[in-house]
């Protein structure tokens, strides 16, 4: 990555550099102490399809618990899948053992949500760049020059080579494991959650940041994230996942300005507007009823037991799938997993009056950063 490559402009029409089909992610549930036996399965990830095209930041959200993280991890082979394929450039990565695989790992490479579990507290900075590159062979590249370069595109002084994690902040320590994932030249970059174990004050620089990496190395993102004002500034496309499922997949602006499945909605009503006046009208919805068991997940649609727009057919029996709709506003990138989208959107179907069971929050700490996001033009990248 010494020479720098700008960021190209995604080109939805072309071929995607990262495409998943039907990705499921299973996990057995186990009883017994002696005689140990499978006695269910967790549904995680319960098939997912995805597109995500070179130079685009695609944005990923969700409850927590919704299997966001896990299909992160489950993309660079470092959960086991348990069906569906997973291309890279053209490669199904599910297909690859042994130096096959290894060789393509090199150009996926993953940010984790908490900067000091991630590094190893006995290796200095120098040892973790060095051994990055040693096992992708490209230790030729680790020259005094190489490892500079790399502490200088995070924003860090060169002193930092010698040093251990404790010694540094946790926005220093993020920074070192961007600088890492840097050093053996990727093309897509999985960020799990990269600013949620951050000060707020910390996090608009640490997003400047990915953006500037980005656009110098002409990275692509997935961006895995619970907290939408964080996923709007930095996001060409967002999903939005819930119970392993995506349920809606559109332009990070047309999103937000026209949400269409009902989930959506209420994640997006559960964040506080900054205006008074708006926030006092604004439309507020609060979600009843259970939240499903990933273990015994509903046999129709997955939002059927909160959804204020629920019909009595269809929605308990039979699974949506991720459809492109036709209504006003919507692009034809613009997809949503529910029977009802454009009847709801027309308004001639009204959400049911709630029952007497309390209300569930939409999302925790949906909009925690927004302060963090709203900075982040003018955020500088120190820290």
């Amino acid at each position: 990555m010494t020479a720098q490559t700008p960021r190209a402009h995604p080109d939805p029409s072309g071929d995607p550099l990262l495409e998943v089909r039907g990705l499921k992610v299973h996990f057995p549930i186990r009883r017994g102490v002696l005689f140990s036996r499978t006695v269910g399965h967790v549904h995680a990830v319960d098939g997912v399809d995805l597109r995500i095209h070179r130079g685009e930041t695609y944005g990923l959200v969700g409850e927590s618990g919704c299997g966001k993280s896990t299909f992160g991890r489950a993309v660079l082979q470092l959960t086991p899948v348990t069906a569906g394929e997973i291309f890279f450039g053209g490669t199904d990565l599910r297909t690859l053992r042994g130096e096959a695989l290894r060789r393509q790992r090199r150009h996926l490479q993953m940010v984790f949500q908490d900067p000091l579990g991630s590094l190893d507290p006995r290796q200095s900075v120098e040892q973790m760049f060095r051994e990055g590159m040693r096992a992708h062979r490209l230790a030729g590249e680790g020259t005094p020059a190489r490892l500079h370069e790399l502490l200088d595109s995070v924003g860090l002084p060169r002193t930092a080579l010698g040093k251990y994690p404790h010694e540094f902040s946790g926005g220093q320590r993020q920074r070192i494991g961007i600088a890492r994932a840097l050093s053996v030249e990727p093309q897509l970059i999985v960020a799990d959650e990269p600013v949620s174990a951050l000060d707020v004050s910390v996090q608009a620089q640490v997003i400047n940041l990915l953006e500037d990496v980005q656009e110098r190395f002409g990275l692509t993102y997935l961006i895995i994230a619970h907290d939408l004002a964080v996923i709007r500034h930095v996001s060409d496309r967002i999903g939005v996942m819930y119970l392993g499922g995506l349920v809606e997949e559109a332009p990070s602006r047309e999103l937000f300005d026209g949400p269409l499945h009902p989930y959506t909605r209420a994640l997006l009503s559960a964040v506080p507007h900054p205006d008074p006046r708006q926030e006092d009208g604004r439309e507020q919805i609060l979600l009843h009823g259970d939240l499903p068991s990933p273990e015994n997940p509903p046999p129709g649609c997955r939002f059927s037991t909160r959804c204020p727009w629920k019909q009595p057919s269809r929605c308990d029996s039979e699974r949506p799938a991720l459809r492109t709709v036709e209504v006003p506003g919507a692009g034809p990138g613009h997809r949503v997993a529910c029977h009802w989208a454009e009847q709801i959107h027309a308004g001639g179907i009204r959400p049911a009056a709630p029952s007497a069971s309390p209300a569930v929050p939409a999302a925790a700490g949906t909009a925690g950063a927004a302060g963090a996001a709203g900075a982040a033009g003018a955020a500088g990248n120190g820290g």
